[in-house]
């Protein structure tokens, strides 16, 4: 009798010792498990150039070089347009580091005597492909002050073509900065063009509805231009830039054949190498 008291006082302080929890308190804890953690906060990356010409890129790439300001861009980096103008000074700033970053993407070969005009085109043909990509970007390139290094690094690649080629330092700088404006014209212009104009009538005004016009138009007034229509409105994918840039390095002579070319002008017309 007594040992079974005395397990009884043991088991009854370990019940005491060790209190079952109320049901309250269980059903508390059970409807807890259905709530919703507080979401940690997100912490922003730090704004910096890189991720500013990114974003900014990507915004043309999307809604074309337009729609691009300062504002647009802070927006997207959900910060103020004071906040972009600690790292860039303004949108002509930012312009000139766009052009810069699709100047970088291009690959300069090494240059080569025998292969120099495909050279050249080829380098071209990138920036051109660069543009494209981001709607009427090319626009920005024709305000862009020569002092970006990586748009430098364009014209030292292409003076370098040039120059292996045999084309004279006078000729090469002044046809490298007619590939560049023409480039950038033709990449505006093809930008252009792949968001066509609508007639009144809703119909798109695209290369058939200008043959169209222009064979309306008096044979008394327009011949020539009736009588080539097909010839005017010609070209596929990027037949009419390739044109250009052959006829622009035809007409670039080796360095010793322009040479000799100034002394058959000189021999022609004495007066003007006496002077």
């Amino acid at each position: 009798m007594e040992h079974c008291s005395l397990y009884d006082a043991v088991m009854v302080k370990k019940t005491t010792s060790h209190q079952v929890e109320s049901r309250d308190s269980w059903a508390a804890k059970v409807a807890a498990l259905g709530g919703e953690r507080a979401a940690p906060r997100r912490r922003k990356p730090p704004i910096t150039v890189e991720r500013i010409v990114q974003t900014a890129l990507a915004l043309v790439a999307a809604e074309g070089f337009d729609a691009l300001t300062m504002r647009r861009v802070a927006g997207v980096l959900e910060t103020g347009p004071a906040s972009l103008y600690a790292h860039v000074r303004d949108k002509a700033e930012l312009d000139d580091l766009l052009i810069g970053e699709l100047c970088a993407r291009v690959i300069l070969p090494a240059p080569a005597p025998a292969v120099w005009t495909a050279q050249f085109k080829g380098v071209c043909g990138q920036l051109r492909d660069l543009y494209l990509e981001y709607p009427g970007i090319s626009l920005a390139a024709f305000a862009a002050v020569p002092r970006n290094l990586d748009t430098l690094r364009i014209n030292e690649g292409l003076l370098a073509i040039l120059l292996a080629g045999g084309v004279a330092a006078q000729p090469a700088a002044w046809a490298i900065d007619a590939a560049i404006l023409y480039v950038g014209a033709y990449s505006l212009e093809r930008s252009l063009r792949q968001r066509p104009g609508m007639e009144a009538d809703g119909r798109p005004f695209d290369r058939t509805e200008i043959a169209e016009r222009l064979r309306m138009l008096p044979l008394s007034h327009f011949p020539n231009t009736v009588a080539h229509v097909q010839e005017i409105v010609s070209g596929d994918g990027h037949d009419r830039f390739d044109f250009t840039l052959d006829l622009l390095l035809g007409g670039l002579a080796p360095a010793s054949a322009q040479h000799g070319h100034a002394r058959e002008r000189r021999a022609l017309d004495p007066d003007r190498s006496s002077s």
